[in-house]
């Protein structure tokens, strides 16, 4: 199932981990350091950006009965939505510019343009998922509640309809997101009775933010544009369509493509800073980006880095990225990525893969590409038995840990489906040439 024992599985021991918490802590007090007007700079010429594309949208859509002007002024707006729940509001929110001292972009006090309170996502988000990040049974961003993405989950009937459910998911990711951290901080912050407190504190906050969302969106701006309110709410939703969708994709792809590793609550009891580091790096894969791109997925296509120093500025995690992927060569651990498309296609095929019984799929608990653990070396590498390291290559002098264990294991498969596939040709072919020689 999950991962129990993550140096097992990592095929490093503790002093490699040590060593590699230490490498990690000077990046991030070298980025600290460095940090300057430059930094400064760009998150303020983010802002601007999206100020900038949000009033051109609004402003274009007061002649939105016109389809150009109507397209022209959808895309505006939900290219600025994207980059304010993207760029802005989840990294804001993680207190990426708290440096900055500037009250206007402090997690302190910035409220996004989302339905859902900043307050209720930021305990939500910024404390449980990035601290359980994939601990099956504590980060209950795992499976977004409804949906089944590790093999740890037993399956129910309901996980038949999850092909479908994902989908409404995706459309009203927004919506998704809210529910789940308003039904969290519920359950955190106040006990049973002052739950069924229908004005509690978090009721009244998401009953707030909901009625401000709909009324700016669905009511306020539409209304502004006069004979054309009916185009102007279609662009809005539209827009929040968008929105919604991309930040599904972004989110599936950092989270959910095969090598997105899953954790047990024993791997986390007596979890070290250096295994925390190591459990952020295995858990979570980047997608491929340029500039652009990165930029609209809120540099997310860095999702490793992000999850590894989720408070350093976005616009440093290609720059991190680069040593990072040193020190994965370094200690032979894998760093998960791939282009855009692939990462989502393997997510999307695990939410179709795993809406069927355990029964019906074909590898094993240990061994599958969304849940796999140190078992998967049974009989393949002798670091199942002790945490000392895999021996050097004896002719490059080169360490040798999950990386080579993990090819070595694909090998082996590879090689036994061969010679399976070998021997039943050869059956067919005896089977096939016999009434030759025997003359029936």
């Amino acid at each position: 199932m999950a991962i129990t024992d993550i140096k097992t599985f990592s095929h490093l021991n503790q002093a490699d981990i040590d060593a590699l918490c230490k490498k990690l802590d000077a990046i991030r007090r070298d980025i600290e350091l460095s940090l300057d007007k430059r930094d400064a700079n760009y998150i303020l010429r983010a802002i601007r950006a999206q100020r900038m594309l949000e009033l051109g949208g609004r402003l274009t859509l007061f002649a939105s009965r016109k389809r150009p002007a109507w397209l022209a002024g959808t895309a505006m707006l939900a290219l600025a939505k994207i980059i304010e729940m993207m760029e802005l509001g989840h990294n804001i929110s993680h207190g990426q510019w708290d440096w900055m001292n500037d009250p206007e972009i402090h997690s302190t006090s910035w409220e996004w343009d989302f339905v859902g309170t900043s307050a209720h996502w930021k305990r939500s988000h910024n404390h449980f998922h990035h601290t359980y990040t994939n601990v099956f049974g504590m980060d209950e961003d795992l499976s977004f509640v409804v949906m089944r993405m590790t093999r740890d989950e037993p399956w129910r009937p309901v996980h038949l309809f999850q092909p479908v459910s994902s989908l409404v998911v995706a459309a009203f990711f927004e919506w998704a997101i809210s529910v789940h951290d308003w039904a969290l901080e519920r359950r955190f912050t106040h006990t049973s009775r002052q739950r069924q407190r229908l004005l509690s504190k978090p009721n009244r906050e998401f009953a707030q933010k909901i009625a401000r969302q709909l009324g700016k969106d669905f009511v306020f701006y539409p209304a502004l544009t006069g004979p054309a309110f009916i185009q102007t709410l279609g662009a809005n939703a539209t827009a929040l369509l968008l929105r919604n969708l991309w930040s599904f994709i972004v989110i599936m792809c950092g989270h959910f493509p095969d090598g997105a590793e899953k954790f047990t609550i024993e791997e986390f009891d007596n979890e070290t800073r250096g295994e925390w580091y190591l459990r952020q790096l295995l858990g979570t894969a980047n997608f491929e980006a340029g500039p652009v791109l990165a930029f609209m997925s809120g540099n997310l296509s860095y999702q490793i880095e992000h999850h590894l120093f989720p408070d350093l500025p976005s616009n440093r995690y290609a720059e991190i990225a680069v040593r990072v992927r040193a020190l994965c060569d370094e200690y032979d651990l894998p760093y998960t990525s791939g282009s855009l498309t692939k990462q989502f296609f393997q997510a999307l095929r695990t939410v179709h893969k795993l809406a069927l019984p355990d029964g019906l799929l074909r590898r094993t608990v240990d061994d599958a590409p969304e849940t796999r653990s140190e078992l998967k070396f049974i009989g393949v590498s002798s670091q199942h038995a002790t945490s000392d390291r895999l021996p050097a290559d004896p002719v490059t002098g080169k360490r040798r840990g999950l990386r080579t264990a993990l090819a070595k294991v694909k090998s082996i498969q590879s090689d036994s489906s061969g010679a399976h596939s070998r021997s039943s040709r050869g059956t067919k072919i005896r089977a096939v040439g016999k009434p030759k020689s025997c003359g029936w």
